[in-house]
């Protein structure tokens, strides 16, 4: 009886190990190389694979325009961001850094770096504060100005379905990005275009 016992308790404690061991093994980490190029969605929500799109279709379409006329032939542009009105946490700065390069590689445009303002006007004054060789100090009153300010909104739509018993709970979210090129000599809006994005996306109710 006592052999049987013990017999017993060491199938259990096997039994507890191995299902132990299966558990830890469905709860190890793994990675895997994806290709930027291709679509992949976990959900409804924006991701990577919504930027790179945006970008696209958004830098063809302003290589395209035929309606961005500038006196010196080579559009000089200054990025004013996209201002995020959705509900969720979406780094607008990506899509128009994306967009300042593929233009900037077109040849078709010039940029000037707002976002460097700061740091220039730092150096200035610390070159005119007497450190610098007077011959290679930089001559104020120089910088070029822009022609044009490029901007735009990301707006979205977000509807799930009404609570009702139901295995999966079922979400839709529209996204829509419009990109303006703003003349600063006329105020006009020189050119203007959108891209949208709707998604539709199930999970279940009770899983992990």
């Amino acid at each position: 009886m006592k052999m049987h016992t013990i017999s017993v308790k060491s199938a259990s404690i096997a039994l507890v190990v191995a299902l132990g061991a299966v558990v830890l093994s469905g709860c190890a980490a793994t990675t895997r190389d994806l290709n930027p190029d291709d679509p992949i969605h976990y959900d409804a929500s924006y991701d990577f694979s919504d930027k790179k799109r945006i970008v696209d279709d958004l830098t063809v379409s302003l290589l395209n325009s035929p309606t961005v006329p500038v006196a010196s032939g080579v559009p000089l542009l200054i990025v004013y961001g996209v201002a995020n009105q959705t509900s969720e946490h979406i780094n607008t700065g990506g899509i128009t850094d994306d967009i300042r390069l593929a233009l900037l590689q077109s040849g078709r445009y010039r940029f000037l770096s707002e976002a460097q303002r700061d740091n220039i006007t730092k150096e200035v004054s610390y070159q005119q504060g007497g450190a610098v060789d007077p011959q290679q100090l930089i001559t104020t009153g120089k910088q070029s100005g822009a022609d044009y300010i490029l901007g735009g909104t990301l707006r979205s739509i977000e509807k799930t379905q009404p609570r009702q018993w139901r295995l999966n709970k079922r979400e839709i979210i529209y996204y829509s990005l419009n990109l303006e090129l703003t003349s600063l000599t006329t105020g006009e809006i020189a050119w203007a275009d959108k891209v949208e994005i709707a998604r539709e996306a199930s999970r279940p109710i009770i899983g992990w």
